[in-house]
């Protein structure tokens, strides 16, 4: 492989990417094609082949790295802070879920077409960031929180993880879905990312939320 073949790749990648994440944020998944990606980016649709086989895979890369950043959020938190009170512990980590609104929607409307679509290889790469990400929030329980036995840390992460697959639908409701909830008696709070996983965080940590930082 000739030099910097390897950092190349990674640059094209990346860009691959990028405009998949730029696209997400105006068009539905099921829209949004190679050909759509390979228009916005310098690359044809054939040679979008040469880096993902499929469309999921593109966006297998682009939750990756979601949580690749994520995680660099929790560690940035976990190093910065000497101790926190739960109320100060939540909100961190809310405010570092606010921060990503791709990751939280994608894992709440698209996971399993991504997963079901892309290879292996690729899924195990994903799994080992996944993996990574409930270490870091581990670190941080077990540094803020060290009275919590290894059992409650295991009870947190393991309704913390599914908790925040469903945050997206309810914090950006369409027009037409809140007419719906309207029309049928629902009367629903709107809440931000940030309200939402605050209040439920407090919760998983037996605490009841007061008011919002």
């Amino acid at each position: 492989m000739p030099k910097g073949s390897a950092e190349l790749m990674n640059v094209r990648r990346e860009e691959i990417v990028t405009a998949c994440a730029v696209l997400y944020e105006s068009m539905s998944f099921k829209d949004i094609t190679i050909k759509e990606i390979g228009n916005f980016t310098s690359f044809t649709r054939t040679s979008i082949y040469n880096y993902f086989q499929t469309k999921e895979e593109i966006f297998l890369a682009l939750l990756q790295r979601e949580y690749e950043r994520w995680i660099e959020d929790l560690t940035w938190m976990e190093n910065r802070y000497k101790q926190l009170s739960a109320e100060d512990f939540a909100s961190s980590l809310a405010a570092s879920l606010d921060k990503r609104p791709t990751l939280l929607k994608l894992l709440s409307m698209n996971l399993y077409d991504i997963e079901a679509n892309s290879r292996l290889e690729r899924l195990v790469e994903f799994k080992r960031v996944y993996a990574d990400a409930i270490k870091a929030v581990t670190k941080c329980l077990e540094k803020f929180f060290p009275y919590m036995g290894k059992q409650e840390h295991k009870d947190f992460l393991y309704t913390f993880f599914p908790f925040i697959y469903g945050i997206y639908p309810y914090a950006f409701a369409t027009a037409k879905q809140r007419e719906a909830m309207s029309q049928a008696g629902i009367h629903h709070p709107f809440l931000s990312i940030y309200e939402i996983a605050y209040k439920g965080i407090l919760k998983l940590l037996g605490m009841e939320p007061r008011i919002l930082p």
